[in-house]
């Protein structure tokens, strides 16, 4: 039977008075996963009005309990990762491990924002005054608007909410409509771990909830991502209100593969890089750039690797690509392959749509581009399709990963230090990889990406501070 949906509101799991939402299996999408009636522009109205009137209390809370909190539901996830990570392999696509995996680190970022009260929490500077010492101290911004992707359906949630909650500010959350079931998971687990009422609410719904929230006056700063047209709007509606924002959008991550490299090892990681999650990551593998000297092996490597790949039901063993997330994205992606210029050459055979249980499946694809200007070299695909081309040298290799709008991750291959020193002085990127895939990032580092793929401060690690905090400058005088 389908999981029923729900609202958080002020404490209360209810269903919402919108339209009827049905979240389906990409893999079979005759299955539904979980379906519930969605939120209206008044309940947006009143999750807003809840975290507002919980704000003062919250913040007055030690930081102690309210991490205590969070650790609470860090144990809950990992002792529910197994079933619900199938849950999430279910409802979003990716393989059963990997779902397993990204509920394990939405518990990992918890626990990570949860010890945050006992680190420093301000800082100490002298005064060029007798008698005064000047403190500054951190605050909670207030309520944040949080609106997260599909792509992680928990563990984005958890790095924006962990923070926004361990620092002492309430959320208002919108997750994207067809991967509701894990966003009610993540609510449960906080709200089961003793969360109060109105410091978390939920609203699960169309596009335009997004919007909504993110312009409503008692919300003091907003935190996205997703794609770069909708981040962009939010961006110019925050900009107006002069209201901060921070949001993660759109990339086109470059690997760069010299011919020192260890190329068997190098070979191991785009592939990962650009299939895993079937091509859907903000930071999958889309661009490889390859020098001329090992391109042919380079190349004959991957497309021996696409080629023995197993599509199927990401939760059955043996599988190793599952399905994207919905029909549009499906058809999106073969348009975008099978509108490449006369200068792309397919290099991988099969049907590019195999019909597999009428799933939502594409099969990964791997194409050389002699035009810098293709589409399917500059544009985001997010799907199983990597764009190869071969470079004469270093230099022309950064080069060409440098000539992007977006500059969120870039992975190089090479043995030579002094290579790998200059590359770190020159591409244009928030996230470098020195031999290993452009995808991943830890919880106790920044993240983020650089140009067009962000706006506002990093993610993850204490540079979260920088945006769920604001700083006050204290002069303590002591007068005698």
């Amino acid at each position: 039977m389908p999981e029923d949906l729900q609202l958080l509101i002020d404490g209360e799991w209810r269903a919402g008075s919108g339209p009827l939402l049905r979240s389906v299996n990409p893999a079979h999408p005759h299955e539904t996963v979980a379906e519930g009636a969605t939120a209206t522009g008044a309940e947006v109205e009143r999750a807003v009005t809840a975290a507002a009137a919980a704000a003062d209390g919250w913040r007055r809370t030690p930081h102690h309990e309210r991490g205590a909190i969070l650790a609470r539901a860090a144990a809950a996830l990992r002792t529910e990762a197994d079933a619900f990570g199938v849950e999430l392999s279910r409802e979003e696509g990716k393989l059963a491990a990997e779902g397993i995996g990204e509920v394990r680190r939405a518990a990992q970022i918890l626990d990570f924002f949860a010890a945050e009260a006992d680190r420093e929490a301000g800082e100490l500077y002298a005064s060029p005054r007798a008698g005064e010492a000047i403190v500054v101290s951190r605050h909670p911004v207030g309520v944040v608007g949080v609106v997260t992707p599909f792509n992680f359906p928990i563990a984005i949630p958890a790095w924006k909410i962990a923070p926004a909650l361990s620092y002492g500010n309430t959320v208002v959350w919108k997750p994207a409509s067809v991967v509701p079931l894990l966003a009610q998971r993540l609510a449960r687990a906080l709200t089961d771990a003793g969360l109060p009422d109105g410091v978390l609410n939920l609203v699960v719904g169309a596009g335009s909830l997004g919007q909504a929230i993110v312009d409503h006056p008692l919300v003091d700063a907003a935190t996205f991502t997703g794609s770069t047209t909708v981040g962009r709007s939010l961006i110019a509606a925050c900009g107006a209100a002069a209201k901060p924002i921070q949001a993660e959008l759109g990339g086109k991550n470059a690997a760069i593969v010299l011919a020192d490299a260890d190329l068997p090892a190098a070979i191991d990681d785009v592939v990962a890089g650009a299939f895993r999650a079937s091509g859907q990551r903000c930071t999958a593998t889309s661009r490889l750039i390859v020098q001329a000297d090992v391109a042919d092996q380079v190349i004959d490597g991957i497309r021996a690797r696409i080629e023995s790949m197993v599509l199927g039901d990401p939760t059955t063993a043996g599988t190793d690509v599952g399905p994207v997330i919905t029909c549009d994205a499906r058809d999106s992606i073969a348009t975008a392959v099978r509108a490449a210029g006369g200068g792309t050459r397919l290099l991988t055979a099969g049907d590019l749509l195999p019909d597999i249980d009428a799933g939502y499946y594409v099969r990964p694809t791997l194409v050389e581009v002699s035009d810098p200007r293709d589409p399917l070299w500059t544009d985001e695909i997010f799907g199983p399709v990597l764009a190869v081309t071969r470079v004469p040298d270093v230099d022309t290799a950064l080069r060409l990963a440098n000539d992007s709008p977006f500059g969120l991750s870039c992975a190089l291959f090479t043995s030579d230090l002094a290579v790998t020193l200059h590359a770190m002085a020159e591409l244009r990127v928030g996230v470098l990889h020195i031999n290993s895939e452009t995808g991943g990032a830890d919880p106790h580092v920044p993240f983020g990406g650089t140009k067009a793929s962000a706006f506002g401060p990093k993610e993850q690690g204490r540079a979260a501070r920088d945006f769920f905090t604001s700083m006050r400058t204290v002069y303590l005088q002591g007068r005698r």
